[in-house]
């Protein structure tokens, strides 16, 4: 069974009973400040389990389902044996008070068992806490099923939350027998499904959790949320010892530098592809250690990697001279970081090397200081989306709200922006939209934004009274809390005839005419009644 077999499979499977498709998220959250990258399925659905959104108003139902792409790199260390990746597809379905235990176990029961055709060895349920009792009815679920081995865990089996804060609960994992011995390097059982009980908002992170310093309270109704990593699934179905055998990789990966190259040079190319940079901070820098790894494994075995990454190979190779005469002289991670841009897994694997322990711990600490002052510093320089403020950043940014008043233009006044991504290389611009796009409407939306830009309108701002900004029929947020004044950004000569005027306190170019030539690369789903357009000015 292929890759992509499996995939269609499950989703046909929980389709067929009730659970609406929903496409996999972007690995870069749009309203998630907690994380850096989408790391679960669930991730999207946050709100859908806290009472912020509601599933049936914006799905049409309490139950989806969705294959998400997500990037993890807290194993970056493991990956390269048998079954850890930095970038993995993740198989889940969810529900937000549709359904309990017993059909979420029963569903994941029949697609292992009957569609999959394979033997469940075990499964490990909660066996309570201080704050959390026992999950004695999971435990019977199982039994009815004729799983006879069913393991009680601890802390292992409570997820969650992800982020700083969010919804968590105990869980029940799924091990099967590998169909052939080897998958985790050892032959033993693997865990392939995770089916979480979401009964509990925390209001910090799990390590605050797991330390006494964060709280547990109930949440008004028991969130389902379950997570199958695809590839480790297909390892088992298609007989392989390792994820990096299955058709999701080339043939002929062998080694573990070979698996390394491979796993982080597809990571890479997918956070390029939604416009993450390398840098020494937040996503760029999981973007460049990821690529600084790559190259370093490639130099290794004596192979070349992508020719999208030469720009931070060039760069990295500048600095690795003299970075690798500094460690010789210094083992200091924060150092090699900050002033050579070493990666701190290449300072661990260059000491272990030569048999030197690194203080991985007060990197952190060291890290983390830094990130807190450019953190500050950040939150009073970057608004309204943009990566960055470049000159190309800003301009997209007021391309971005011709783009929002074209479409309501072009589409009707349901069109509402849902989110925005912009980098010195294109727009992203979510918007509510009920269906997919004509061709027709996407070439007359790009040529009222052109017609805009050639009319070199003047782009204003003023700073009102919410009520009086609100009653000016300025764009906004309208979930969002405003302070008691705000700053609108109008294009046009009154704020009365302007074309485009939107809540925004962000920077923008001082006349339309500097934008250059609007263009749509691409107009796709993102969610149930949510459309994605991704533009660039050329």
């Amino acid at each position: 069974m292929t890759t992509n077999e499996v995939r269609q499979k499950f989703l046909k499977f929980f389709e067929a009973r009730g659970h609406v498709i929903v496409p996999s998220a972007p690995l870069v959250p749009e309203n998630d400040s907690t994380v850096l990258f989408t790391t679960a399925g669930m991730q999207q659905f946050k709100p859908y389990y806290i009472g912020e959104k509601n599933a049936l108003k914006d799905f049409g139902s309490k139950n989806t389902a969705s294959v998400q792409k997500c990037v993890r790199t807290s194993d970056i260390d493991e990956v390269g044996d048998a079954t850890h990746l930095t970038l993995f597809e993740m198989l889940g379905n969810f529900s937000f008070g549709g359904y309990g235990r017993k059909e979420a176990i029963e569903y994941a029961h029949d697609f292992i068992t009957k569609e999959l055709g394979l033997l469940i060895s075990y499964v490990t349920v909660y066996k309570g806490s201080e704050n959390v009792p026992q999950d004695k009815e999971s435990q019977a679920i199982w039994k009815s099923l004729g799983v006879a081995d069913v393991r009680e865990e601890g802390a292992d089996v409570f997820w969650g939350p992800t982020g700083n804060s969010g919804p968590c609960g105990p869980t029940t994992e799924i091990y099967c027998k590998p169909a052939r011995a080897g998958v985790d390097a050892g032959g033993r059982d693997v865990e392939i499904w995770n089916i979480v009980f979401n009964e509990y908002l925390c209001n910090g992170s799990r390590e605050q959790l797991d330390n006494g310093e964060a709280k547990l309270t109930k949440l008004p109704f028991l969130g389902i949320d379950t997570g199958m990593g695809l590839e480790r699934l297909c390892a088992v179905l298609q007989k392989k010892e390792s994820v990096y055998e299955t058709d999701a990789f080339a043939p002929g990966i062998k080694n573990r530098a070979q698996r390394i190259i491979a796993d982080h040079t597809r990571a890479a190319t997918e956070m390029m592809q939604e416009g993450v940079g390398p840098s020494n901070l937040g996503r760029g820098y999981v973007l460049r250690r990821l690529i600084r790894r790559a190259i370093l494994h490639a130099d290794r075995i004596g192979v070349k990697i992508s020719e999208r990454f030469k720009d931070e190979e060039a760069k990295f190779r500048k600095t690795l001279a003299a970075g690798l005469k500094e460690f010789e002289k210094r083992t200091d991670p924060f150092i090699l970081f900050t002033s050579y841009g070493f990666p701190i897994e290449l300072t661990k694997e260059l000491a272990k090397e030569k048999g030197i322990a690194v203080d991985t711990k007060e990197f952190e600490q060291a890290f983390e200081k830094h990130k807190e002052i450019s953190r500050a510093g950040a939150e009073k320089k970057f608004k309204g989306g943009l990566a960055d403020t470049s000159e190309m950043s800003i301009k997209y940014h007021t391309a971005t709200h011709l783009l929002h008043q074209a479409l309501r233009d072009v589409l009707g006044k349901e069109v509402q922006q849902k989110g925005s991504n912009i980098t010195p290389e294109r727009l992203r611009f979510d918007f509510a939209f009920s269906r997919k796009m004509t061709d027709n409407e996407k070439k007359k939306v790009e040529k009222t934004v052109n017609e805009k830009i050639k009319e070199n309108l003047t782009v204003h701002k003023v700073t009102l009274p919410l009520a009086e900004a609100k009653k000016s029929g300025a764009l906004h947020f309208f979930d969002e809390k405003y302070p008691d004044d705000v700053l609108i950004h109008y294009i046009g000569e009154s704020l009365e005839t302007a074309y485009s005027k939107e809540f925004c306190g962000g920077p923008h170019v001082a006349n339309t005419g500097t934008l250059g030539m609007f263009r749509i690369a691409k107009e796709e789903a993102v969610s149930s009644g949510v459309r994605r357009i991704k533009a660039v000015l050329v």
